[in-house]
């Protein structure tokens, strides 16, 4: 960065600056861990040296703090696969039921939102299309933050969930299904992906969703199938057309990450021999309300008695369960 001439080409300067921002995100981490630490001993030598048992509920206030940092820093350090430090791209669609399902795509934005929140990272709404009588028909969000793509490939999957509905006079329990996809949010001057623009069929309609008169007046919506893959995104978010379809590329781009990084890694299987199942539908977790509370992850069998608790954000159990088992799968593998 010190080379003169470092910003005569700002893209390649910016692409350098986020690779120092990065390494100096990792470091930081680990010297926070180091001072934690030293802190510490510090204070048990202390308590050894001079027998001052004051000390004591410092040192067991500390310990819990230290275990935690620990804990995240051995997580993180799991997230070393293709696109895991980018920012994510999550797209929830309800499965059949109406309006069932489209309250559970409701309830789980908001989930992801509470989750985001805590860990500091920023929600954006790129598409969301409201449901007739509650919910929604759909949502498309990023979040942006350190690792997000990382964290968030663990929730890919159908959620299901059962509940005495809201819906139902009679009371009576209700199961409903929604899928959650998740793709890494690709810059347009990425190398790993080039989209010709030729491949692009670009139409524009008005918008059904909210948004007053003057979104249903003019053509602000924007669809774009990709022709190649037959891909097709959409946004009618915001009034503008110019960014509706800045928003529908930032889509399309993430799912053709997604589908090029699938089609490599079912080429990698192959050639190890490996059966896989091919699941993209299958249920990954299941939210309980009633008859008890209960969320349980079907791949690892992870499990958390407080289903509010979980509605509210707290899905980092089921985050660390998937990624470690992930993990221990691709060093058995190789």
């Amino acid at each position: 960065m010190s080379l003169p001439g470092f910003w005569d080409n700002n893209e390649k300067a910016q692409k350098s600056i986020d690779q120092l921002n990065t390494l100096k995100y990792s470091v930081n981490r680990v010297k926070k861990l180091e001072e934690m630490l030293e802190e510490l001993e510090i204070l048990i030598l202390l308590r050894e040296e001079e027998n001052d048992d004051s000390l004591d509920a410092e040192i067991k206030k500390k310990f819990p703090q230290v275990n935690r940092e620990l804990e995240a820093l051995s997580l993180s350090l799991l997230l070393n696969q293709k696109y895991d430090d980018h920012n994510a791209i999550v797209a929830l669609h309800p499965g059949a039921g109406g309006t069932e399902s489209q309250d559970w795509v409701e309830m789980l934005f908001r989930m992801y939102t509470r989750w985001s929140e805590k860990r500091g990272y920023e929600v954006e709404i790129l598409d969301m299309l409201p449901g007739d009588e509650a919910g929604l028909k759909s949502v498309t969000f990023s979040v942006t933050g350190k690792d997000a793509f990382g964290y968030l490939k663990a929730e890919k999957g159908v959620h299901r969930l059962v509940r005495i509905s809201p819906f139902d006079t009679s009371g009576r329990r209700h199961t409903s299904f929604a899928s959650v996809d998740v793709m890494p949010e690709v810059k347009e001057e990425s190398d790993d992906l080039s989209i010709n623009q030729e491949d692009l069929r670009i139409e524009t309609y008005r918008s059904k969703g909210a948004g007053g008169q003057h979104v249903n007046k003019t053509d602000s919506a924007v669809r774009i199938t990709h022709l190649t893959t037959g891909i097709v995104v959409q946004c009618q978010n915001e009034r503008s057309q110019h960014y509706n379809k800045e928003q529908a590329m930032k889509i399309l781009r993430a799912k053709l990450a997604s589908l090029y990084q699938s089609e490599r890694d079912e080429k990698l299987a192959k050639l190890r021999g490996e059966q896989k199942e091919i699941s993209w539908g299958s249920q990954i977790r299941s939210y309980t309300f009633n008859p008890y509370s209960l969320v349980k992850d079907h791949r690892t069998s992870a499990e958390a008695g407080n289903v509010n608790a979980v509605m509210d954000g707290d899905i980092d159990l089921f985050i660390d369960h998937y990624l470690r088992q992930s993990a221990s799968e691709r060093e058995s593998q190789n």
